[in-house]
């Protein structure tokens, strides 16, 4: 079953089990049903069926319309009429005869009291519900807008300078030109297409990895003591797109200068259902710019992680005076 179909059968499933309990706590309840033409029981079951449309309304049009919009004397103005009505109305159509005027007073006190607090369960779960759907929405828009400023800028500052460095290339005449350019090509590709999907396949984003590593390789040549091992069986795996380049990006971002011991060490394995990442830099003096920045960075990272790998990462990250360190386990689908 699809997403949509999934919530109509919790929706029909709950209200079922709603209009099930005026039956189940029933003082009445009889195997041979009788409690069915007693007319406790049937305003009791009136003033269920009356509150599961108060619940959608309120769900889908006082909340959002005017709670969410701080228009709050008229949302509550709303909701007290409704309670009236919804209160009032089985009284009225199924009036009981079996007391007096002595006896009504107790009898309505009762009643507003019993009718009150199943009303506000009813009335305090939509707008509980609508305020959580909310928030996580929120989350989603916020990583997603984190995601599309990533994508729109692919990181000026590497592209730039990457682009340099072909240019370097191609005045010396080096045949690393050419594939050069489609590894660049490639990266902007995937980063363009691919990434806006919520998972990609393992092997699409190691190969993103790859021309990143291998580009930047390019672009600061042999002065960086380098390291990098990617080992395991990347097919029929998936993954979060760009969920891993924020680490190693930083590596570079804070552990390459040409006058220092430079020194960066990569290890991605793949098992049969975990990813784990090692990254590791000795820290040097980096001289920082608004371009260096990366888009999506390390704390957004790990944001990301908590929203889409909830219970099913753990990282850990050591940052001490000369290196920093960020040790990843994802659980893969």
């Amino acid at each position: 079953m699809n997403k949509k179909t999934n919530q109509l059968v919790i929706h029909l499933l709950g209200c079922a089990i709603f209009l099930a309990l005026p039956i189940i706590f029933s003082p009445d309840l009889s195997l041979d049903f009788d409690f069915i033409h007693a007319k406790g029981f049937q305003r009791d079951f009136l003033f269920s069926i009356i509150l599961i449309p108060f619940f959608y309304l309120s769900y889908f049009v006082l909340i959002p319309k005017l709670y969410f919009q701080k228009n709050y004397f008229p949302f509550f103005s709303i909701v007290f009429i409704c309670f009236a009505l919804i209160f009032f109305l089985p009284l009225v159509l199924i009036p009981s005869t079996n007391f007096n005027t002595n006896t009504f007073d107790a009898f309505f006190i009762r009643e507003i009291k019993i009718r009150l607090f199943q009303f506000l369960i009813v009335f305090v779960f939509s707008l509980m519900l609508k305020i959580n759907i909310r928030l996580k929405q929120s989350e989603k828009e916020k990583l997603d807008a984190e995601l599309a400023y990533l994508k729109a800028q692919i990181n000026p500052h590497f592209l730039f300078n990457t682009l340099n460095s072909i240019y370097s290339l191609a005045i010396v005449q080096s045949d690393n030109v050419a594939s050069s350019i489609v590894k660049l090509s490639n990266m902007m590709r995937y980063v363009l297409s691919e990434s806006s999907n919520d998972y990609v396949r393992l092997e699409k984003e190691i190969e993103y990895i790859q021309n990143f590593i291998e580009l930047q390789q390019i672009r600061f040549g042999t002065f960086i003591q380098f390291e990098c091992t990617i080992t395991g069986d990347h097919k029929n795996k998936t993954i979060a797109p760009l969920i891993l380049i924020p680490f190693i990006e930083n590596a570079y971002k804070h552990g390459v200068n040409a006058e220092d011991n430079s020194i960066i060490k990569i290890q991605i394995d793949t098992t049969e259902k975990q990813l784990f990442l090692f990254v590791k830099n000795n820290k040097v003096f980096v001289q920082r710019s608004e371009e260096s920045e990366s888009g999506l960075g390390v704390e957004n990272t790990k944001n990301r992680l908590q929203m889409i790998y909830p219970g099913k990462h753990n990282l850990q990250i050591d940052n001490t005076e000369k290196e920093y360190s960020v040790s990843l386990t994802i659980d893969l689908k």
